[in-house]
């Protein structure tokens, strides 16, 4: 290793685990070990990282960086740290970094294994504007994203699993048969790891008039609670239409995906080891979070009625790829309608999981999830104030009614007609939340929390 890698190594150490992105918590110190140092044009450098632990496989990380003697951009909040080659900044929240690669993707370029594509219509190439001022966007998730101008928007992969990431695979494929509920992909960055062509990061059209769902939903509950002597139909910022329509979206993005990727029918074996998956996710949260085990052999016994009839009976719809991850925060209103994003499912999950064919029904379940949350959100601050309180529940009852109408006329099957299997993974939905929340936001945890016991009772909820 020359001097200055074991420099950036020792950066890299200190830095890494602070970043939200970083998957390592818990698994004791890691050995960060640079295994590809790339240029992509001038200034910005592309570090493909490892990270070694005593137990287990390593993790893998795309660290683009900076490096330069000044700061013209200032330090805040992209700065790694120093070393004898000067101030090391994360190049994706470093202006001119942002801009060499917005240049690379535009020329399709080969450097070092490092491959931008560009997708192709029918009329070829489609042409990229490469210099567009660029605009980290403040937020950091699971991955980092760049707008340029107000044409395009990258999605920067942080944690690498080897293979083409989801999002890329099930975006072009749903360009491809023109879903008109999908933000069009035009590029993308590609490098080897262990030996498979790994996504590195997706650009796609910017849809600058998009409003998040999740925004919509607040405000929508915020007029709520601000005439709390009426009801949720009462309220000019009603949501029930748009959650209506977001469910014939999400349908019709079902049924592209079912035209563009495999389906099959379930079988008995698939039901079975759907069910072994959802006891396992039980076990694990359960462990961890003691508050769930007054309900577990409720859950449990949800669980098992999956497997206790014919899995036409249980499932009549056939399994495909879906969503994977879908909420209010997944979801763009722009001016044709809703559109769908960030199609890679749980990144916590491997890359081998997430592409399982699948019921539908997660989608839904993860989405009626989310109205629960919109209504109860901003309960947290005002206490069980027993008035909202029944009004966060009729708010989010007649949303995700609405959704599921929505998704019934377009599909032909309304997700109530599946009660069993919506149910289960409504509850899966729900205690992956209960563990998520006490890990990072322990005070959200009643919300789920909740959630679990109405969903754990034995009588199924009415629908």
């Amino acid at each position: 290793m020359s001097d200055h890698h074991a420099e950036l190594t020792g950066l890299l150490t200190h830095w890494l685990p602070g970043q939200r992105w970083f998957a390592g918590r818990g698994r004791g110190a890691g050995r960060v070990r640079i295994r590809r140092d790339a240029s992509l044009g001038e200034p910005l450098r592309l570090l493909l990282v490892d990270v070694d632990y005593e137990q287990g496989p390593p993790d893998h990380y795309q660290v683009p960086v900076v490096v330069r003697a000044d700061a013209p951009h200032g330090h805040d909040g992209f700065l790694i740290g120093e070393c004898a080659g000067g101030l090391v900044y994360d190049g994706l929240h470093d202006p001119d970094g942002a801009a060499a690669l917005l240049r690379y993707l535009a020329r399709a370029t080969r450097r070092d294994d490092i491959v931008a594509e560009i997708r192709e219509s029918a009329q070829g190439h489609a042409p990229l504007t490469d210099d567009l001022p660029a605009h980290p966007v403040g937020a950091e998730q699971s991955n980092s994203s760049i707008i340029y101008g107000d044409a395009y928007i990258l999605k920067a992969f942080r944690r690498l699993w080897p293979g083409t990431n989801p999002d890329l695979e099930v975006t072009r494929a749903l360009a491809d048969v023109g879903s008109a509920h999908v933000a069009m992909p035009v590029a993308w960055l590609s490098a080897d790891v262990d030996g498979h062509p790994t996504t590195l990061g997706l650009l796609q059209e910017y849809l600058r008039s998009g409003t998040e769902g999740w925004r919509l939903a607040l405000a929508s509950v915020r007029d709520l609670y601000a005439e709390a002597d009426l009801h949720a139909d009462e309220v000019g910022g009603d949501f029930a239409a748009e959650a209506e329509r977001l469910g014939a979206a999400t349908a019709e993005v079902h049924a592209d995906l079912a035209r563009a990727l495999p389906t099959r029918r379930p079988t008995a074996d698939d039901l079975r080891a759907l069910v072994a998956y959802l006891h396992g996710r039980l076990d694990t949260a359960a462990e961890a979070v003691p508050a769930l085990r007054p309900f577990e052999a409720g859950i449990r016994k949800i669980y098992d009625e999956l497997t206790g009839a014919a899995p036409a009976l249980v499932h009549p719809r056939p399994f495909q790829r879906l969503h994977g991850d879908l909420h209010l925060g997944q979801v763009l209103r722009v001016d044709s309608g809703w559109v769908l994003f960030d199609f890679e499912g749980e990144p916590a999950r491997p890359v081998a999981d997430r592409v399982h064919l699948e019921s539908p029904l997660r989608d839904v379940a993860g989405m009626l999830r989310s109205f629960d949350y919109a209504a109860r959100a901003m309960l947290l601050d005002r206490g069980n104030d027993p008035a909202l309180v029944y009004r966060a529940d009729e708010w989010a009852q007649r949303n995700r009614d609405a959704f599921c109408s929505g998704y019934g006329a377009a599909a032909g099957r309304d997700p109530y007609e599946d009660a069993a299997m919506l149910r289960a993974f409504e509850l899966d939905k729900a205690v992956y939340e209960v563990l998520y929340e006490t890990r990072h936001r322990p005070s959200w945890t009643v919300i789920p929390l909740a959630s679990v016991e109405r969903l754990a009772q034995v009588t199924p909820p009415a629908g």
